[in-house]
């Protein structure tokens, strides 16, 4: 039987409309490296919609591609609400990555559009060989020409444009934005958000269960726009009508307290590198958290003892949230109510409770379902309105189980959805036929004193196939042995999971998103670059 309800699509021209007028002097604030500057919502969605105009009037159309090239700003924001409000399909580009990556990006996307900044443009300029089809470029502030032709001004682009658009009415299920993945194994995957899924997942990330954004927040996104829109976290700020405080590329510990002293947040998303940071400048220097009610930390596992760390020194909650650029936010950790106060940081220390709206299960080697009870360990499957039914102008059969998007992401389940992450499918470790949660020892390692970082590799052995490789960065000014670091490990788990391989190294290598890259540690191991202290028992 056909529902009686209306069935106008969700469309973000609606979003950009709603929010520039019910949110009308909720603020947008940006710091440059130097101060600040505040825009009104109101003012920034009249903006956007004269760059609606401007884009229309040199002959963008519905479902180019128009590419930003920026860091977290007030103006990347407008290109956020006008770009896909028109029809077109606004293309966030990694400023971070390999130049090879960009430079398939930009020819996969056939972008018709360019805009970018002053920071990001020395990154532009190292792919300058794949502009050449690119009909034109925006500047945002003083940003260098780089000699390139059909080069305009941001606010000379948008002048004098007019601030009512006539939105095209197109079907909800088009596609709004576009993502790459960061390409850690072949090349770089594009994921494309519709309108409606763009809409769905803000409604899940505005809910008490996510982030419970309104009126009364100050939101700093901190994890960068061409993550995923922030982890998806922009649009539901603006529909909420919280406060938003970009930081530009600043994130570095000394303005983040200058940001964080002069807006008074109450809550900010961010990688674990960036609060392992903020916590070791805050040994030496005064950090003012008292502002948040919350702060959320993604994109790889977080340690236990960071999210004692930060209750214990700040009083704040640090929790930890689960996603990926095939569906954004995909869990939360929420602790279950009526959980005792002293049980409260094991269960932030947990993976999460899955979001509203997401089907999960786990699976065996054989795509098999798997008990849902807390024990069996699978693959993490997940389908539902916010999760990618396939990739842009690609195919990947491997990645999809009838219909169930492969996270590649291995653990528990329990009947109430709470997922526990033990390792990445391609990291889990197989010794002697028995398996090794690398993020269970990662874990465990950094709560560690001296430790400030661990990354744990399988490597080859003649006798086991598989053994962890542990590579061990300390804290400043902390000396410690690989001997003592095993035999501190040795009282906290069962002995053969005691990695007989340690090195200490200056840093972690990183993905372009935060994660680990194993594969870096991997190769330097294997090329001889370590230097490793073998134990044998």
């Amino acid at each position: 039987m056909d529902s009686t309800m209306q069935d106008e699509p969700l469309l973000l021209s609606q979003m950009l409309d709603y929010g520039m007028y019910a949110n009308a002097d909720s603020k947008i604030v940006t710091y440059d490296g130097q101060g600040f500057r505040s825009k009104t919502f109101l003012e920034t969605g009249k903006r956007a919609i004269q760059l609606s105009n401007a884009l229309s009037d040199c002959g963008v159309e519905i479902f180019d591609r128009v590419a930003t090239f920026c860091f977290n700003h007030q103006q990347h924001m407008e290109c956020l609400l006008a770009i896909p409000s028109m029809g077109a399909i606004v293309h966030t580009i990694n400023v971070r990555i390999d130049p090879d990556q960009i430079r398939y990006n930009i020819r996969h996307a056939q972008d018709k559009v360019l805009i970018y900044d002053h920071e990001a443009a020395p990154y532009l300029s190292k792919v300058r060989d794949v502009l050449e089809d690119i009909k034109l470029f925006i500047k945002i502030g003083d940003a260098d020409d780089l000699g390139l032709k059909n080069v305009v001004d941001y606010e000379e682009f948008i002048a004098d444009k007019p601030t009512t658009f006539n939105w095209p009415q197109i079907d909800e299920k088009k596609g709004a934005f576009l993502c790459y993945t960061s390409g850690t194994t072949g090349d770089p995957k594009g994921v494309l958000y519709s309108h409606r899924s763009t809409w769905i997942h803000s409604y899940i990330a505005m809910t008490k269960h996510v982030s419970a954004f309104s009126q009364d927040d100050t939101v700093a996104l901190i994890v960068p726009l061409f993550h995923g829109n922030s982890w998806g976290m922009s649009y539901p700020c603006w529909l909420a009508g919280s406060d938003i405080v970009f930081p530009h590329r600043f994130v570095q510990p000394p303005h983040l307290v200058r940001i964080f002293n002069h807006t008074r947040p109450t809550y900010a998303n961010g990688v674990p590198t960036i609060w392992n940071d903020l916590l070791s400048y805050s040994e030496n220097h005064e950090v003012d958290l008292s502002s948040f009610r919350e702060i959320v930390s993604g994109g790889s596992a977080v340690s236990k003892s960071l999210i004692e760390a930060y209750k214990r020194r700040f009083g704040v909650n640090l929790v930890q949230i689960w996603g990926m650029t095939e569906l954004l936010i995909g869990a939360y950790s929420r602790p279950p109510r009526g959980v005792l106060e002293e049980e409260r940081i094991d269960w932030l220390a947990k993976t999460g409770k899955l979001a509203p709206g997401i089907q999960m299960r786990i699976t065996d080697e054989d795509g098999k379902e798997l008990p849902r009870d807390g024990i069996a360990s699978g693959e993490f499957e997940i389908k539902g309105p916010t999760v990618t039914g396939n990739f842009f102008g690609q195919s990947y059969p491997e990645r999809f189980n009838n219909g169930w998007l492969r996270t590649g992401d291995v653990g528990s389940l329990t009947p109430d959805y709470y997922m526990q992450i033990s390792d990445r499918s391609k990291d889990v470790i197989k010794s002697g036929g028995e398996w090794i949660s690398s993020s269970d020892l990662e874990n465990l390692i950094m709560g560690h004193p001296k430790v400030a970082e661990a990354a744990i590799v399988a490597v080859p052995d003649e006798k086991w196939e598989e053994r962890p490789l542990a590579c061990i960065v300390l804290k400043p000014m902390e000396v410690a042995t690989a001997e003592e670091l095993r035999n501190w490990l040795k009282e906290r788990v069962v002995k053969w999971w005691v990695p007989e391989r340690w090195c200490f190294i200056k840093e972690v290598p990183r993905t372009s998103v935060g994660k680990f890259d194993k594969k870096v540690l991997r190769a330097r191991y294997k090329e001889n670059k370590l230097e490793v202290f073998y134990f044998k028992d």
